[in-house]
């Protein structure tokens, strides 16, 4: 056997044992991609409140996910990533059967408004423990010269998770009606909980001393704000694009956001390998160029078929922007802060996702609908500055 047979052979392993453990995110994202596509519009259009109310019921997430990202960091690092995969599970499972309790009080619409914020904040925290938990199992398991990987794999798990659940929402509320949605949510969490429980738990057995957590945020920083920028695109488009097909009487926004959701993980899979060919700023720095246009098309699309063009490019472009500028980030740390700044770097995705709502929410009432992705565009146009200024930097 020769050594390159040998050497593909245990390529192979290592990916199959990092699709093992980013599938826990995998569940995790699919019971919030399951909401996604419908909860915009029954805030707004069934329980009669304002879609600025309605961005900021959505963003409560983002906020406890802040809040949680440092504390399931230091925990990783020093108990282990299972822990915290296994309490995310569970805050998922609990958060369904609130959700469920929600639906029940559709009569009263502001105790059914109070118990989705209140669902959206356990998610939130859910999705802290989550975050970068199975990428720092995996790289416990196979190695950090697998980092790209695992960032890219856990990737393609969220948005595959994403694109299978906004449409399944849909049409799960459709049929059955959407208590059901909650019930399907709860599957996925105790089938993640169920296999989280059987897998062997492992720590980190690192000999440099970890440095603080403020000066671990400090150094992920200037890759954290870019990253928060280009999220603002991602978030105008999963937080408001049902309601900005209703504004111009469209049909099919699930279907948007499922393609956005495909480019990304195809963009992920076919140019993964980029980031380690040309450096991660370098990839940012296309992507993020990519991420503008397709916002910009989604701005003039005088159609659906246009629109699903821009969502497109937008995935493609969003695909390779956080391991890319993650794989620079998470350099910069001691391996034995790895859950720490991959924590810390998250934290800026979350702010980024927990202002959408209420920022781009105001956009959208003082400009009008047609100029959500306009904004997001010009967002975007900063962080290209910002990543071309960290290349300058770095040579």
């Amino acid at each position: 056997m020769s050594f390159n047979t040998v050497f593909s052979a245990a390529k192979h392993h290592s990916k199959l044992q990092i699709a093992g453990f980013v599938s826990f995110t995998f569940f995790g994202y699919l019971g919030i991609g399951l909401p996604l596509a419908v909860l915009p519009i029954y805030i707004h259009k069934t329980l009669g409140f304002s879609e600025i109310v309605a961005g900021i019921v959505i963003s409560l997430q983002y906020i406890s996910t802040f809040i949680v990202r440092g504390i399931s960091g230091k925990l990783v690092d020093t108990r282990g990533p299972k822990i915290a995969v296994v309490l995310s599970m569970s805050g998922f499972l609990f958060s369904a059967l609130l959700m469920f309790s929600a639906f029940g009080s559709e009569a009263d619409r502001m105790l059914c408004l109070v118990l989705l914020a209140v669902t959206r904040l356990i998610t939130g925290c859910a999705e802290g423990m989550i975050g970068a938990s199975p990428i720092n199992w995996a790289m416990l398991v196979v190695g950090e010269k697998h980092t790209a990987t695992a960032i890219s794999y856990n990737g393609i798990a969220s948005y595959g998770a994403l694109a299978l659940g906004a449409p399944l929402g849909v049409l799960i509320a459709g049929h059955w009606g959407i208590a059901y949605i909650a019930l399907w949510m709860a599957v996925a969490a105790l089938a993640g909980l169920v296999v989280a429980v059987s897998k062997k738990a492992i720590t980190g057995n690192f000999q440099a001393k970890p440095i603080p957590f403020f000066k671990v945020f400090r150094l992920v920083a200037p890759f954290g704000i870019c990253l928060g920028l280009a999220g603002l695109g991602f978030g105008g488009l999963s937080n408001f694009i049902t309601l900005y097909y209703d504004h111009f009487n469209w049909s099919g926004a699930a279907l948007c956001l499922s393609v956005f959701s495909i480019l990304f993980i195809l963009g992920r899979l076919f140019f993964a390998n980029q980031i380690n060919l040309r450096g991660g700023l370098r990839v940012a720095f296309f992507c993020l160029i990519t991420e503008m246009t397709g916002l910009a098309i989604l701005f003039l699309a005088p159609h659906p078929h246009v629109a699903l063009i821009g969502a497109a490019i937008t995935g493609l472009g969003f695909s390779l922007v956080f391991p890319a500028l993650g794989v620079e980030a998470v350099r910069l740390a001691p391996a034995s802060n790895a859950g720490a700044a991959l924590a810390c770097y998250g934290l800026f995705i979350d702010i980024s996702l927990g202002v959408t709502g209420p920022l781009e929410g105001t956009v959208i009432n003082i400009f009008g609908m047609k100029y959500l992705f306009l904004f997001c565009a010009l967002v975007l146009l900063m962080g290209v500055i910002m990543v071309w200024k960290l290349m300058q930097q770095k040579k």
